[in-house]
């Protein structure tokens, strides 16, 4: 890293950019996470794990709430909270690797 600090002008320009280029990239992960066509197939994925859940004898309770994690893994709510939470990907604290 730089001994040389940015000034105000460089953190302003640099501030600018990153208020329209992130909800720029915000909107076109959006975008292509939740078309109709997505919803819909991910409908049908949650619907066919929380059958599976239960084929496999768990009940209502335990299926149900396995299917609320599995939903999560895939919003974009849930892997921005499972980050700003400092966990990895398998939802174990990254400190926990140890």
């Amino acid at each position: 890293m730089s001994d040389k600090e940015p000034n105000a002008q460089e953190i302003k320009e640099i501030m600018s950019v990153v208020s329209t280029e992130i909800p720029k990239l915000l909107e076109a992960i959006s975008t292509s996470m939740y078309s109709q066509d997505k919803a819909e197939n991910f409908a049908k994925s949650v619907a066919a794990f929380y059958k599976s859940m239960k084929d496999a004898g768990m009940d209502d309770k335990q299926a149900y709430e396995l299917t609320q994690k599995f939903m999560s893994n895939f919003s974009l709510g849930g892997m921005i909270g499972q980050v700003f939470q400092g966990k990895s990907w398998e939802g174990k604290k990254e400190s926990d690797d140890d």
